[in-house]
């Protein structure tokens, strides 16, 4: 029996730079879709996935998202007053519904060392990691997905789209041991391929399902400038540990670019008739 997820990362250190100069002052995480920052549909998905102990990678100056899940009560007290409580509501919903806890990356070593920033708070549990600048609108919140496909195998499990030729480059990359539906089995992860050399049109998305072994993968990893999740991947696959990866079911928006954090707002702003 698999124990269950009771603990969601979210790695929300990056300096933003496609982003400048919004992001001098603003955390990229922040940046809205609509009337909410990115990052709150992320807590949004947590929560609505079955999990309400959130985790918060910080770097430097990330104040604005510990301030935006924390109480206001003088924001509250004002609302209150007004009678408007259906945005009184609104405002306290996730402080309900979530334990925050904020770790910070003092240093830009990758995504892989933000990880590891978090390792005491997550106790030999599995957990689930998600990325800052992925969102995927779908019947079922893709985290939710991820998770079934947990239960069912007891590994790490990967999430994964079909990406077009031109763009393999840019992703880390599955190479297939065996496929079933949706449903991946892991042979390999290439890092970019040069298109040519790309074992499959699956590229890796920025949301994870992570067993307690990752993070001792990450711990023992060679020592670089950068050490990113994908390496604690790669030694499991490499000490013969089973890995999974499933084709998610929604529209995947790269919120981490100006042109996906576009093309978000304006699919989000279409299911509202008033907008």
């Amino acid at each position: 029996m698999t124990k269950p997820v009771k603990k969601a990362v979210i790695l929300a250190a990056g300096l933003g730079t496609r982003f400048l100069p919004m992001t001098k002052v603003i955390p990229k995480a922040m940046l809205p879709i609509l009337n909410k920052p990115v990052i709150q549909y992320l807590v949004e998905e947590a929560i609505a996935s079955g999990i309400h102990e959130i985790i918060i990678v910080t770097g430097i100056g990330k104040r604005t998202i510990e301030e935006h899940f924390d109480p206001s009560y003088e924001l509250e007290h004002e609302l209150k007053l007004r009678g408007k409580e259906d945005l009184l509501e609104e405002v306290q919903k996730l402080e309900k519904a979530a334990r925050f806890v904020y770790v910070p990356q003092n240093e830009a070593k990758g995504d892989g060392h933000a990880l590891l920033c978090a390792k005491e708070l997550l106790d030999e549990e599995p957990f689930a990691v998600l990325f800052g600048d992925d969102i995927i609108d779908g019947p079922v919140p893709a985290l939710a997905q991820l998770l079934k496909v947990y239960e069912e195998t007891g590994t790490p499990v990967l999430c994964t789209e079909r990406v077009p030729k031109e763009r393999i480059g840019s992703y880390g990359v599955l190479g297939i041991a065996s496929q079933e539906g949706r449903r991946i089995q892991v042979a390999s992860l290439v890092e970019k391929p040069k298109p040519e050399e790309a074992p499959s049109n699956y590229g890796i998305i920025g949301k994870y399902i992570c067993t307690p072994d990752v993070l001792r993968a990450l711990e023992h990893a060679e020592a670089k400038e950068e050490l990113r999740l994908i390496d604690g991947f790669r030694t499991l696959l490499a000490e013969g540990q089973s890995l999974y990866a499933l084709e998610i079911d929604g529209t995947r928006y790269d919120t981490g670019t100006p042109l996906g954090l576009l093309e978000a707002n304006i699919a989000f702003a279409k299911k509202y008739p008033e907008i």
